[in-house]
């Protein structure tokens, strides 16, 4: 049998195989396959596989892409064999001691005679060996059929869990035989853990009682849109996991399978979402069109591909959506339980309280739910209030923050915090001093001690982790075209308030002082000071401007300084020894660009990329917070620029350009290899400044 595979196609895919119609697909986040076999011409002859795309605009409130945006496989199997995603494994006990592990094989059968199949289920340890393996008894597949296969439990012994911090994975493969003769081979992810929600404690995993830190993420990846890249998403990852994050909520639908992968094999955990409409539409042609026809394949779709991942915790069954029934909630609570009946279930409700209470059921759905998720607590539902009448609830934040900034940029005064659903500001910029909001979402540090303060609170996910593309509020008119409320820009820079969080989540010692030391004589500057240590003593030009102690509820330590050019120096103390030392100082003219790959190496297959930073800085090296110099990029050697970016959100010139202006003295151009070993050299240019290159090598893959 002769299939094919789409990973994901934006939206409304039509698919042809030699002018026959295989079938349409209305959501653009799912995977799907169809047959090619009754179709495809054999003995040489061409063939060809035909993709149409009715991407309706506007049918998303956020950048979406369109086309054939994740990958496509072609796949030939025996005419026995596993079905699309049709190895389900799971681990009904889990201990340090043993653990065991169930395989259901889903056998299809598209031969002419019925079969006598049997299944061996092998697990596989961390290195790829053989830790176990049973055979199943022999079961008759007619022909034309589809049967489960249930293999005997498997026990593992001392299995290594899977963990934040030693995410060790194991994998289950499965052997499909028909006469003993070997037909099919299925590999499936595995990971031995336990995630636990509790009305009083919160989140547990393997027993551990934590807080969830996480983040929301639209799924594009700044100047390279929304093309799957396995890089491109691990670096993502990687920058949250620096932060501080430990789990990530695909919003609002399901995300590329590489993505799961590379969670699985970090340590992340996940909340997997489908849909953000139901049967009301947010947009003239969003799904919301095709719900009724399609959601339990669609969300059934997701549930089956996704569901042996370890990194997993929670599927949501939507967000925000609106005219929300028990009926429709039930019958998508009873879709992803008959796929699995291992993780609990969710939603993202903004209707839990406050203003929007009135317009759905969404309080009679949180009972169905094993979880119920709040949007912006206390603005849309208030976590006391619920824990005391109805204790039993288990209580999650699975959207909050909503403040806005934008790198490099402060709004003054620095204390007052402004909530706005739309803003005029003459630089349609936001404050990274933490001091503006939505009017239904709240600056990081109110939001985050809202969650903090609670126990009973399981976590939350903040909005948003990265920048995205499209739904630019506070400005939601041309010429802002991303997001501000990302703890990080497009281009993958921290702002500010990414440290904020990384002095709350993350225990190394660290600090962080803002804002940059660029301003006029006579300015008194309001200074913030983030950091996770005992105290912190802040030095102007080695004058001490006086000592300030961190409390149990201190979050940020503040002074107020008369700006004198120089050096701003903050010194994090433990115990009364300096343990972390930050500083910003006062730049002089622009004099050259300086260049940092976020790899030395790469991998010479055609996809692997590196990320090259340019920093405008004076001529003693020190970033230069206002520079807006365009940097031009060139590339020589078996790479190719394949974007650049700055993280303003203003900025509309084209991702795909070889040069960018600086925002706030940085600017990225992204590097991908042409599939030829050697080494690649990106230089960078401007009018006026010192040029600079670094290289990179391109290596062979084993």
């Amino acid at each position: 049998r002769i299939l094919v595979d789409f990973d994901g196609v934006y939206m409304n895919s039509q698919v042809w195989i030699n002018g026959t119609s295989l079938g349409t697909r209305p959501y653009g986040y799912t995977s799907f396959e169809y047959d090619l076999t009754p179709y495809v011409m054999f003995g040489g002859a061409n063939n060809v596989i035909a993709v149409r795309v009715n991407n309706n605009q506007p049918n998303s409130r956020f950048y979406s892409g369109s086309g054939i945006y994740r990958n496509v496989w072609l796949t030939k199997v025996n005419p026995v064999h596993v079905t699309t995603d049709g190895v389900y494994v799971s681990t009904p006990t889990v201990s340090t001691a043993s653990a065991t592990v169930a395989v259901a094989t889903e056998v299809q059968n598209q031969g002419t005679g019925a079969a006598s199949v049997t299944v061996t289920a092998t697990v596989l340890g961390p290195t790829g060996a053989t830790v176990t393996s049973a055979d199943s008894a022999a079961s008759n597949v007619a022909a034309g059929a589809t049967s489960t296969v249930n293999s005997p439990t498997l026990t593992v012994s001392s299995p290594q869990l899977w963990s934040l911090t030693a995410p060790t994975r194991y994998q289950v493969r499965v052997d499909v035989k028909v006469s003993g003769a070997v037909v099919d081979t299925y590999l499936a992810p595995l990971g031995f853990r336990t995630a636990a929600f509790n009305a009083s404690t919160g989140f547990s995993l393997n027993g551990q009682n934590m807080k969830i830190r996480g983040v929301n993420m639209h799924h594009d990846l700044g100047a390279l849109g929304t093309a799957v890249n396995y890089r491109a998403i691990e670096r993502q990852v990687q920058i949250l996991q620096s932060m501080g994050v430990n789990a990530i909520r695909t919003s609002h639908n399901p995300p590329a399978p590489e993505f799961l992968d590379i969670t699985d094999r970090l340590g992340v955990l996940v909340l997997d979402e489908a849909f953000d409409t139901w049967t009301q539409t947010k947009t003239a042609n969003d799904y919301g069109l095709y719900f009724n026809q399609w959601a339990q394949q669609d969300i059934q779709a997701m549930v089956k591909r996704d569901r042996n991942h370890p990194s997993i915790i929670l599927w949501s069954i939507g967000n925000e959506v609106g005219g929300s029934t028990t009926a429709t909630a039930t019958n998508l609570i009873n879709w992803v339980k008959a796929m699995d009946s291992t993780r609990p279930i969710t939603w993202a409700s903004n209707k839990m309280g406050g203003p929007h209470l009135s317009e759905g059921d969404d309080r009679n759905v949180a009972k169905l739910l094993d979880v119920a998720g709040y949007n912006y607590a206390p603005y849309a539902g208030d976590y006391d209030a619920d824990h005391s009448s109805n204790p039993t609830w288990k209580l999650l934040g699975t959207e909050t923050a909503a403040a806005l900034r934008s790198r490099g940029i402060y709004h003054t005064p620095a204390t007052t915090l402004t909530k706005a659903t739309s803003m005029s500001m003459a630089d349609r910029q936001c404050s990274s001093y933490d001091n503006e909001a939505t009017n239904f979402g709240d600056s990081a540090q109110n939001a985050y001690s809202y969650d903090a303060s609670r126990a009973f609170v399981a976590g939350s996910f903040i909005w948003a982790g990265f920048d995205y593309i499209g739904e630019p509020t506070p400005y939601s008119s041309w010429p802002s075209k991303s997001s501000y409320y990302g703890a990080i820009d497009t281009a993958g820079f921290p702002k500010d308030v990414y440290y904020f969080y990384k002095s709350r989540w993350t225990t190394a010692p660290m600090v962080h002082v803002l804002p940059h030391w660029n301003w006029t004589a006579g300015t008194t500057v309001t200074v913030f000071v983030y950091n996770n240590c005992d105290s912190v003593e802040l030095f102007l030009n080695n004058a001490s401007q006086g000592s300030k102690a961190m409390t149990s509820t201190t979050l940020r330590l503040e002074w107020s300084v008369a700006w004198a050019s120089g050096t701003l120096r903050a010194d994090c103390k433990v115990g009364g020894s300096v343990v972390a030392t930050d500083q910003v100082a006062t730049a002089g003219a622009a004099a050259r660009v300086a260049l940092s790959a976020d790899r030395t190496a790469i991998s010479a297959d055609g996809r692997d990329l590196v990320f090259v930073t340019g920093d405008v800085q004076d001529g003693s090296g020190v970033i230069v917070p206002t520079a807006a110099n365009s940097v031009t990029f060139s590339v020589s050697g078996p790479g190719q620029l394949v974007g650049v970016d700055n993280g303003n959100p203003v900025d509309t010139d084209s991702y795909k350009a070889t040069s960018r202006k600086a925002f706030s003295g940085k600017v990225l151009a992204i590097v991908r290899s042409t599939g030829t070993a050697g080494t690649i050299t990106i230089g960078a240019s401007s009018s006026g400044l010192t040029a600079n290159s670094v290289t990179v090598t391109a290596q062979t893959v084993p």
